[in-house]
This record gives structure tokens, C-alpha cells and sequence, in this order.
């Protein structure tokens, strides 16, 4: 069940979904895992890629296990500068139905 962006587990547990905007096209999932991972637990990361070209579109998405966690990742890392890219965090959005 997906609300405001905090996915609940089976288990019962919520996970926070965490926007991460105006990354280097460089930037691998590791390197989001490493850098958020500081912050607390970090399930799940994707790199939006372009499906032509399998290029970065330059955001993606960081899902953080605990709630305090990820709004501690989200104050410490937005507006920072991470791999030469000033980047905007923010929790997601829940995806928008086609």
C-alpha cells in the first residue's frame, strides 16, 4: 500500500520513498546507497534512465526503512553538494496513474 509516499510492509513497518533530483549523470545507485546509507537503513535505490539510451535523466529515488532516518537524510542532504551537483531532496510523490 503506497500513501504519501510511505510504503507500509507486510510486516508492518514503513518505509519512506525519498526523491533525490539534479544528480550527476555519473552517480550510480551505489553511490546514493553510500551516501544516505549514513543516515540510517536504506532499502531500495533507482536511477531514473532514459529507455532509449539507458542515459541518467539526472534524479532518482531513495527508500529508507525508518521514518526519523530518512527526514534526517532528507535535512542533511538537501541543497548539498554531492559529486560536484548542488542536489534537491524531498520525499516523492506517489506516482501519478497513466
Amino acid at each position: 500500500m503506497l500513501h504519501n509516499s510511505v510504503a507500509v510492509s507486510e510486516s508492518g513497518s514503513s518505509r519512506v520513498n525519498i526523491y533525490v533530483g539534479n544528480i550527476s549523470y555519473n552517480t550510480s545507485e551505489d553511490d546514493l546507497r553510500d551516501a544516505f546509507g549514513t543516515h540510517g537503513e536504506v532499502t531500495a535505490v533507482r536511477i531514473i534512465t532514459d529507455r532509449d539510451t539507458g542515459r541518467s535523466k539526472g534524479f532518482g529515488f531513495v527508500e529508507m526503512a525508518n521514518d526519523d532516518e530518512a527526514r534526517e537524510a532528507m535535512k542533511a542532504m538537501d541543497g548539498n553538494d554531492f559529486m560536484g551537483r548542488d542536489i534537491k531532496v524531498n520525499e516523492a510523490r506517489p506516482r501519478e496513474p497513466r
